[in-house]
């Protein structure tokens, strides 16, 4: 790509600033269609060193609300950074609904600098390569639009920079041996630039080459690619608003349209429902069976200690561990947590419990929040309830589109294969219980005042809906059971065997990890 780019394209001032009071005037305009429409942007700066992409930050951001925007400024890993996974650091800036985020540098930097440097190694880059489309893939799938701007000079002009920058001790410290290096070798850092842009350059989110050899080019270049972009993104909302609102009272033609479309779909997928057919793991679990008390009291104990120490040997090797508990209501959840958890070190695990989202974690993509919430490496995180829920809860009961949730299985299957590929240990216990079971146990919880907050309106409401979240289950195992991070059905009728399986299932894995 970068071959074909001709760096000698440039603008005079006069025609630049007759052209810049329109598109500065544009800008803030789409900025604030965008806050309005709750359209997320992420712009990203990207290429060589001098290229300017500091100025050029600048001077976009001029005509942006302050109040609406974020930048930041990507350097090399911090010591917090390195101990999460790869993306954990970008997931967390990533903006909320209506906000824009611009990045002077970003994620590429792994296949850019630390590649050059060889912090990240040959057999590294496949991954990290999927990775990235990965993640800008699920951001945009979530609504987000991503504009990539690769800033473009020769190494002559870069090495006039960089003499002009330490000529004077107010800018020397802008100019590193790393950059002075990249220079000297700059037709093999071209190379690997052009790798890159060859191989995350996608529908999704394209790349914008930017001619920088002269300023006001450049920056009207720029606010050009941002504006169209944006006019665009902003135009596709509207129409999918306008089609929402006709989804729910348009025109006949619309509601016959979409009921004749449901049915054929219903009709389809109905073949395949049919219990008999249906791929199910949830059928084939022995429920009866169990533990007396003096087996589940005798292997608890050696069970809990074993961890304990299991525990102090994942902090010392700095292996992180991901442990996600699912279930039906009253399947045992607490109770297994609560066994796992009861003799670790408090200060190496973090138990984490999953509500509804709340009005902050709303306006960001469904994943940032799980995100967020991982600890450093070495800690163990256990989430009562996790990022499936899009899956089932949303599912099941309308609080996403069709499109969404079955878009998510590969959204989630990404999401724990960067954990694994960072290192940690990922688990997934379903918590297995049939309907008798778990109305034995919501009357028990109605009946003992102690209780009694455990057990609402809502629980006795989806035992109504057993049948289609159970349906929603079995395609979630089905989908998303890896190798990576495979589910564990945990028989759950008995609370002591439960108990047991899922102690035994962590204890295994974690001796499996460090035997390696």
């Amino acid at each position: 790509m970068l071959e074909q780019i001709d760096l000698s394209k440039k603008m005079s001032k006069k025609d630049a600033k007759v052209r810049m009071e329109e598109l500065e005037a544009e800008l803030g305009r789409l900025q604030r269609q965008a806050k309005d429409l709750n359209l997320p942007v992420m712009i990203v700066f990207e290429g060589f060193g001098a290229a300017g992409k500091g100025y050029q930050i600048s001077r976009l951001i001029r005509a942006l609300d302050p109040r609406g925007f974020s930048v930041f400024s990507v350097s090399k890993e911090t010591e917090e950074e390195k101990m999460h996974p790869f993306m954990w650091r970008y997931w967390t800036k990533t903006p909320a609904y209506g906000r824009i985020a611009i990045y002077d540098r970003s994620w590429y930097r792994k296949v850019l600098i630390d590649r050059f440097e060889g912090i990240t190694k040959p057999k590294q880059l496949v991954y990290a390569y999927e990775e990235i489309n990965s993640f800008e893939q699920q951001l945009t799938d979530g609504g987000y639009t991503i504009i990539k701007l690769f800033l473009c000079i020769d190494q002559k002009e870069q090495k006039k920079r960089f003499d002009r920058l330490l000529e004077s001790k107010s800018s020397a410290w802008r100019v590193t041996k790393e950059d002075l290096k990249r220079n000297k070798h700059f037709d093999e850092y071209k190379q690997m630039n052009d790798e890159m842009l060859e191989k995350t350059d996608t529908d999704a989110a394209p790349w914008t080459l930017i001619e920088s050899m002269h300023r006001e080019f450049a920056t009207v270049k720029i606010y050009t690619a941002v504006i169209s972009t944006l006019q665009d993104a902003i135009a596709k909302r509207k129409e999918e608003l306008a089609e929402k609102e006709a989804r729910k009272g348009g025109p006949e033609v619309v509601a016959e349209a979409e009921t004749a479309e449901t049915q054929t779909a219903e009709q389809g997928g109905s073949m395949l429902q049919d219990d008999v057919l249906r791929t199910s793991s949830l059928h084939s679990v022995d429920l009866s069976l169990s533990l007396t008390q003096e087996e589940y009291k005798k292997r608890l104990e050696e069970l809990q200690a074993e961890i304990a120490q299991l525990h102090g040997e994942l902090y010392r090797r700095r292996i992180p561990v991901v442990l996600g508990f699912e279930g039906w209501d009253a399947g045992g959840k607490g109770g297994a947590i609560k066994r796992l958890t009861e003799k670790m070190d408090p200060r190496g695990y973090q138990v984490h419990p999953t509500a509804a989202p709340n009005d902050i974690e709303k306006v960001h993509h469904y994943l940032w929040r799980f995100w967020r919430e991982l600890s450093k490496d070495g800690h163990i995180d256990v989430f009562d309830r996790t990022w499936y829920g899009r899956v089932m809860v949303e599912r099941v009961e309308g609080f996403c589109s069709e499109k969404d949730w079955k878009r998510a299985y590969q959204e989630i299957n990404d999401m724990e294969k960067d954990l694994y590929q960072h290192g940690a240990i990922v688990l997934k216990f379903w918590m297995q219980i049939d309907k008798d079971e778990q109305e034995r146990r919501f009357k028990e919880r109605m009946a003992t005042p102690d209780k009694q907050w455990k057990i609402t309106d809502e629980d006795w409401r989806n035992r109504e809906k057993w049948d289609l979240y159970e349906e929603a289950v079995d395609e979630m195992l089905v989908r998303t059971s890896t190798t990576y991070a495979p589910w564990i059905i945990v028989e759950g009728n008995n609370k002591q065997y439960a108990r047991i399986k899922v102690l035994q299932s962590v204890v295994d894995a974690i001796k499996a990890r460090l035997a390696e």
